[in-house]
């Protein structure tokens, strides 16, 4: 498998409900390296900019507005098919659908309240990392286990 890198985000309602550090968790149990990580106020332009694709749609406004409601945790993870990897143990989008096991399955009860963000494509990654990380913020490292996970 190739490595790659991808982008997520821990949505305000994972700081609010003091959850952040199971879903951390989660991500490095999974084999995942963090690369970058910051805990940040989005900008409304950094939300609009991010959400670009969803502008015209119904939930869209209701989208920024949560993702612009309080902290969120920005981070840059990087594994083998870390891609697709990471959008099946999020699970679906839709709350009602999100599977037992998965994050959204286990801490998500509303679809317009979805806890975490993961990029869909490379191009998605690629362009959502630029948007919220400078190259200098992100650090490569190994930890010698890659060949355990």
């Amino acid at each position: 498998m190739a490595t790659e890198r991808t982008f997520t985000m821990l949505k305000p309602g994972v700081l609010s409900r003091r959850i952040s550090g199971e879903i951390i968790s989660r991500l490095e149990r999974k084999g995942f390296d963090i690369v970058a990580a910051k805990l940040m106020r989005a900008p409304r332009v950094l939300a609009e900019a991010h959400y670009a694709e969803h502008r015209g749609k119904p939930f869209y406004e209701g989208l920024v507005d949560y993702i612009t409601s309080g902290p969120i945790v920005a981070m840059v993870l990087e594994g083998d098919a870390a891609i697709s990897m990471l959008r099946r143990l999020c699970g679906s989008t839709k709350a009602e659908e999100a599977a037992p096991g998965t994050i959204r399955g286990d801490y998500a009860m509303h679809t317009g309240l979805n806890i975490i963000h993961a990029s869909d494509s490379a191009e998605s990654a690629e362009r959502e990392i630029g948007l919220f990380f400078s190259p200098e913020e992100i650090v490569d490292w190994r930890d010698g286990n890659d060949s355990w996970i």
